[in-house]
């Protein structure tokens, strides 16, 4: 039996919504710690964790499949009405999380050494920082098995679990910072130790939710659980999606690392751009899980029909979000500008590169919008292969432009979510024929209808 074909603007914004209030309060881990750490008033310490935080975004970025892949995997079960399968993909991700998660923490002298030496900061940041890596690090399977909750949850449609479980989470962080910190005057250590209680008292939320979904136990037969075909289909989905961040990740360190060789003002506007991007992602990011998972339930019940619905709506709705985010960042970027920094000269050069800013949510839109679609279809191979392909535009696009300075930086930026997304949407429509063989519906175009 298959699901109704029709996928409403409703079910859309019931993911998509609580996904987008989600995406808001993740960066809250890190900036409780550095409100805190700068209530005390040592600059190295506030440096310290400025950096460690930055640090573990990355790090457990590069692990995001664990999140993504849990979504399309738990969604595409759901569409093929295998109950069962919904309670091993949840405890497979939990090994895999504590395999990797363990790995980090055995590994931690070695990554503290490298990721502290490449940032280059101070002697007395550095220090600090190493003193929040290294007990930070021990929330790393944590942190992990939480990714797969999360995704476990939305590949349900279960949005609004996913969002009180990750504001739960932030809660208790916030509050175990200012305790240990402002209180018991723990320092940076508390600050750490408190993003360890936080992702504990997620993880325990996490499993309690879960068993409650799966009356009561996580038991899975053991021939189920280690079943060749899935096993070997999960590991190297994952393995695309890693290899993807992977390439996502170098493009932004590089887009970062030659604004900084630009100049200091020139980093500190880029910076306040910067923000200008991440508000616009948590946005777009919010449709992608949507995309993932209505794609993910579609693609899992072979209903070719409620698949195209699912892309057609989220495309849409992504460029009316991407639209608005534009028209905001038009009319209100000079007065957000100035909210964030109060130095005349980044202010100028921030308006300076303002209008590539603007231009980036019509691009990036349709970036997301196919991330979340290729990912819910388990599309991984192709998408691992035109990301690296959109980073080697990206770095021939900046070679190119390079002579126009941090111009031909924003421009080369602006390159690559264009081809992110006009890459995959080339792509798509061989790929629904081959995945959707019976002709049922007729393939979207590879841009939006008029």
């Amino acid at each position: 039996m298959s699901l109704p074909s029709r996928v409403t603007s409703a079910q859309v914004f019931a993911i998509a919504g609580p996904a987008m209030v989600a995406n808001l309060t993740t960066p809250l881990i890190g900036i409780a710690s550095t409100t805190a750490i700068g209530r005390l008033g040592d600059a190295a310490l506030l440096g310290g964790v400025a950096m460690a935080s930055v640090l573990f975004d990355c790090l457990f970025w590069l692990f995001a499949f664990l999140r993504m892949g849990t979504v399309a995997f738990t969604a595409q079960s759901l569409g093929a009405r295998e109950t069962q399968e919904l309670r091993a993909i949840l405890v497979r991700g939990f090994i895999v999380a504590a395999l990797v998660g363990s790995g980090l923490v055995v590994l931690q002298m070695p990554l503290a050494a490298l990721l502290l030496g490449a940032m280059g900061g101070s002697e007395g940041v550095t220090r600090a920082a190493k003193t929040y890596f290294t007990i930070r690090i021990w929330s790393a399977p944590l942190a992990l098995a939480n990714y797969v909750v999360l995704g476990w949850l939305i590949g349900q449609a279960r949005a609004r679990l996913a969002l009180s479980a990750q504001i739960a989470i932030n809660l208790v962080n916030m509050a175990a910072t200012m305790l240990l910190v402002l209180v018991f005057d723990a320092g940076i250590a508390g600050a750490a130790i408190a993003a360890v209680i936080a992702e504990t008292a997620g993880v325990l939320i996490g499993v309690a939710i879960a068993l409650r979904l799966l009356q009561g136990s996580l038991s899975v037969p053991r021939a189920m659980l280690f079943d060749r075909a899935r096993l070997m289909r999960m590991l190297a989905v994952n393995r695309d999606i890693m290899i993807r961040t992977a390439a996502l990740i170098t493009a932004f360190l590089f887009f970062t690392a030659q604004g900084a060789r630009a100049g200091d003002l020139t980093l500190a506007a880029n910076a306040v751009l910067n923000n200008f991007l991440l508000i616009s992602a948590f946005f777009l990011d919010g449709l992608a899980n949507a995309a993932e998972q209505l794609c993910g339930r579609a693609f899992g019940a072979r209903d070719r029909d409620g698949f195209a619905g699912a892309v057609r709506l989220v495309l849409r709705w992504g460029f009316a979000f991407a639209l608005v985010v534009t028209a905001v960042f038009a009319l209100f970027g000079p007065m957000l500008i100035d909210m964030m920094t109060a130095s005349a000269d980044v202010r100028r050069i921030a308006r300076d590169y303002l209008p590539f800013v603007i231009l980036s949510p019509a691009l990036a839109v349709f970036a997301f919008g196919f991330d979340g679609i290729y990912i819910g279809a388990t599309w991984a191979r192709d998408m691992r292969n035109l990301m690296l392909l959109s980073l080697l535009i990206f770095i021939a696009a900046w070679l190119a432009l390079r002579s126009f300075g941090n111009a031909g930086l924003w421009a080369a930026l602006l390159f690559n979510y264009a081809a992110r997304g006009g890459l995959q949407a080339l792509r798509y429509p061989a790929l629904l024929r081959k995945s959707f063989p019976e002709p049922s519906a007729v393939p979207i175009p590879a841009s939006l209808p008029p």
